[in-house]
């Protein structure tokens, strides 16, 4: 038998780096399960695969967890919107309560400083998470090679395979480009929800391409800063996936806020001018004369697209749908038994949370466990002030079906504790069952309606009804109060209004 000493030696006569001979050691051990795809639906489930006593690694190009979500999504615009929410309260609402303030300005620089800190700080705890449960973390981009392996090119140079008897595709999604307006983070001029988290000053006039979450929520950290925002829709309405009454009256609170709106109307070219201006040629959705409107900084925000492409489905016969989302059956599995697919590269709402359910629920399976999500449940939220969150069917979804329904609201108007504090636009819509009072639907427009939603998630995975809710008893005052009087408004009457 030959030593590793004197493999080495081989290898650096033969020119070969020692190093390579190290990765192919790597490369014949075999794991349990191989998740490729380090974001929120792929860390989680690996986490959970060490938890449960599988040998787990993770692949991940991007060099750091999180995916998307931590590293240029959810997190860093949080952390945005936080910090413009402060600058616009101590702008407006300081003298009220007896606050003086005076030269107050925003330091952009300070607040992305402070935005990159909390990013650094969760990735890295990933990391730590890592070390915790023995996940092992490969740093590199990995396709499929075979059923059962995966072959990583690997940041540093050179390339590995993995061999494992589970591979689990959590490959997450990106920016679906717009033709017409191609974008160009780097000249910060044409952007996408990327580049809107880097720009170092506040432009004058920001126009934002698509009325969805993402642009809505991007354009509120620039108006709440002093930019004046445009949102160009292609359709009749903005976030077309809310209820109907929810968006309308959504779209009237952010007009008093000092966003304007096109709707049915799409781009049709882009010219950046002379002096820097982007010009934008729009006409009607349908067709029609055409205009243009003028920007300092243009927010492409179009949806997301499945990053399937490039990562060995075709050879191994996996199939997607016409846009990219890989097909599994209701277990996670997609043609071949051994590899599965969770998060934005399958159906369903591109979420972070409901990659991290399934992320679990497929882990468990594997493990041969009752892995489960109900779709029905998964929650929603815009992070906008007010914030506007539901979960379940909107009344548009529920007269389709033929479902026959009562509705209750409650205005936080009415609601104490939104009045004391001076945050009171909004309300809460509860949607049940006309014969079962079963909760089929919550949609919330106002202050911490992100977290309210989840008493309305946990009602209605237990299959609660409204009377169950209203007649539970409510911490007074909370914001939360609005909730329980939604829900006597739905089977009874309220109290306070």
């Amino acid at each position: 038998m030959i030593s590793l000493s004197a493999n080495r030696s081989i290898l650096r006569r033969s020119g070969v780096a020692t190093r390579l001979f190290t990765s192919s050691k790597i490369a014949q051990e075999q794991y349990d399960v191989c998740v490729v795809g380090g974001g929120p639906g792929g860390y989680v489930a690996a986490i959970k695969a060490a938890q449960l006593g599988k040998k787990t690694v993770c692949v991940e190009s991007r060099g750091t967890l999180g995916g998307t979500c931590l590293n240029v999504g959810c997190i860093p615009s949080k952390a945005l919107l936080n910090s413009s929410h402060l600058y616009e309260h101590a702008k407006h609402d300081f003298d009220k309560h007896g606050i003086q303030v005076s030269d107050l300005a925003m330091d952009v620089s300070k607040m992305l400083k402070n935005k990159d800190q909390a990013v650094k700080g969760l990735t890295g705890g990933i990391e730590g998470l890592f070390k915790k449960y023995k996940v092992s973390y490969v740093k590199g981009f990995g396709k499929l090679a075979s059923p059962t392996s995966v072959s990583v090119n690997l940041n540093e140079g050179g390339s590995q395979t993995i061999e494992a008897k589970n591979i689990i595709l959590a490959v997450g999604s990106e920016v679906t480009p717009l033709p017409t307006c191609p974008v160009d983070n780097a000249g910060q001029k044409i952007v996408d929800s990327t580049g809107a988290l880097d720009l170092p000053t506040v432009p004058k006039r920001m126009a934002v391409i698509g009325g969805g979450v993402i642009g809505l929520e991007m354009g509120s950290v620039w108006s709440r800063l002093g930019s004046e925002v445009t949102v160009i829709e292609f359709l009749d309405t903005i976030t077309p996936t809310l209820d109907k009454e929810i968006a309308k009256n959504f779209q009237k609170i952010l007009k008093k806020q000092g966003f304007k709106f096109k709707l049915s109307t799409k781009v049709t070219d882009t010219k950046i001018l002379e002096d820097g201006t982007v010009q934008l040629s729009t006409e009607s959705s349908k067709g029609g004369d055409a205009s243009t409107h003028e920007a300092d900084v243009v927010l492409v925000s179009t949806g997301r697209r499945p990053l399937t492409k490039n990562i060995g489905l075709e050879d191994l016969g996996i199939k997607t749908d016409k846009i990219g989302r890989i097909e599994v059956n209701e277990e996670f599995q997609t043609a071949v038994p051994s590899v599965y697919a969770i998060g934005d590269c399958i159906a369903g709402p591109m979420l972070a949370h409901k990659a991290e359910e399934e992320g679990i629920a497929c882990v468990e399976i594997i493990a041969g466990y009752s892995g489960h999500v109900n779709y029905d449940c998964i929650p929603g939220v815009i992070y906008t002030h007010p914030e506007v969150a539901s979960v379940g069917k909107t009344e548009e979804q529920l007269k389709e079906e033929g479902v026959k329904y009562r509705k209750g609201s409650f205005p936080f108007m009415a609601n104490s504790r939104a009045r004391t504090v001076s945050d009171h636009e909004g309300s809460v819509k509860i949607l049940a069952d006309a014969e079962t009072d079963r909760i089929l639907g919550i949609h919330i427009i106002g202050p911490n309606a992100g977290e309210m939603i989840a008493e309305g998630v946990l009602a209605m995975e237990y299959g609660a009804s409204s009377e169950d809710v209203a007649r539970t008893c409510h911490a007074h005052p909370t914001m939360s109060e609005a909730f329980k009087e939604a829900c006597m408004a739905t089977y009874d009457k309220p109290i306070h209004f």
